[in-house]
């Protein structure tokens, strides 16, 4: 029996407070083999998120069928309002865990991240910066990895193609480059000259380089208007991360990351290192952020710069020409 008419009817939803959301999906079976150090690093991690953050950032957990000790730390967690979501499912896959963070929530700015990174001071003020000043930019990494600029890119290679201030940049923390790499258990023969230099971008005061990692990544929330509602398969991770690196192409927008470093990855071992989280920082004040939303561009569009674009700038002989006129010194054109 209802008796009356509900009042919120009448009332309009307010805009969020919020203008940051970080979703962190968790996915810890048990405390063994291959888990026997992840919750200890999935603390670390939520620590280093709480120590960096403003007071506007909305932090959402989806357990992704973990186990009961990791269960009972989250639910701590919320109890004592450090994060503001919690969302509890069987194991469904990474992709469809993100998935249900994105709904429901109407914030400008989404971080996807991986349960075992540590973030560094400044990485949220950082990223903030290389969206307000690059209107163009829907992707911002805080982690500089080598030769990004060749994955979901054309676009942005097209756009400044005759633009001097895209060209190749120094970069500026070689150790924290190293550290990524060795903690994805790479040996250190790669080429050398990838820790010299990268493809960057100069706009407004700000240096990038171009091209993002997606184990943790800053999107803008429009990019996720259109979510299929399910990704399944064997392959699903693969597919999932392939399927949201895709979707900025639809709307224009770039794919960019910090100049320096401003996380790091712990994998799945602990280390002595990894106790040296960042103290915590003022919290930063900052009004709506208000970005510039992009409509949908044309197939044609589309086609052009990510497909064929793409596949020219990629040929051995145009791809030395590029890297020669984007200043990349000439002794490391043909190894690079």
């Amino acid at each position: 029996m209802r008796i009356g008419s509900n009042p919120n009817k009448e009332i309009n939803q307010e805009q969020s407070f919020y203008i940051h959301q970080i979703i962190v999906p968790v996915y810890i079976p048990n405390e063994e083999g291959y888990f026997l150090d992840a919750l200890k690093i999935l603390k670390i991690c939520l620590n280093s998120i709480f120590s960096t953050v403003h007071d506007r950032t909305f932090i959402t957990i989806v357990n992704n069928g973990s186990c009961a000790n990791v269960v009972k730390y989250l639910n701590e967690l919320f109890e004592e309002n450090k994060i503001k979501e919690l969302i509890h499912t069987d194991n469904i896959g990474k992709i469809n865990a993100v998935f249900k963070g994105l709904s429901g929530n109407n914030i400008e700015l989404v971080t996807i991240t991986d349960a075992d990174v540590m973030f560094l001071s400044d990485w949220q003020s950082e990223t903030i910066r290389v969206f307000s000043k690059i209107p163009k930019a829907g992707v911002v990494g805080i982690v500089p990895q080598f030769k990004m600029y060749k994955r979901y890119c054309g676009n942005v290679i097209f756009d400044n193609f005759f633009n001097r201030n895209l060209k190749f940049l120094p970069v500026k923390n070689k150790e924290a480059m190293i550290h990524f790499y060795d903690s994805i258990g790479w040996d250190r023969n790669y080429n050398q000259d990838y820790l010299q230099y990268a493809l960057g971008l100069s706009h407004n005061n700000v240096k990038c380089f171009v091209g993002s990692g997606h184990f943790v990544a800053t999107y803008k929330k429009d990019v996720f208007e259109e979510l299929l509602s399910f990704i399944g398969g064997k392959k699903a991770a693969g597919i999932g991360e392939d399927y949201i690196d895709k979707k900025p192409l639809t709307k224009g927008y770039w794919r960019l990351t910090t100049y320096d470093n401003y996380a790091f990855h712990m994998g799945n071992i602990y280390e002595d290192w990894m106790e040296n989280i960042p103290k915590k920082i003022k919290a930063l004040e900052y009004s709506n952020l208000n970005f510039i939303k992009h409509k949908k561009v044309s197939s044609i569009s589309y086609f052009i710069k990510n497909k064929l674009f793409t596949r020219l700038i990629t040929l051995n002989y145009v791809s030395q020409v590029f890297m020669k006129w984007k200043k990349l010194p000439k002794q490391m054109v043909k190894k690079y």
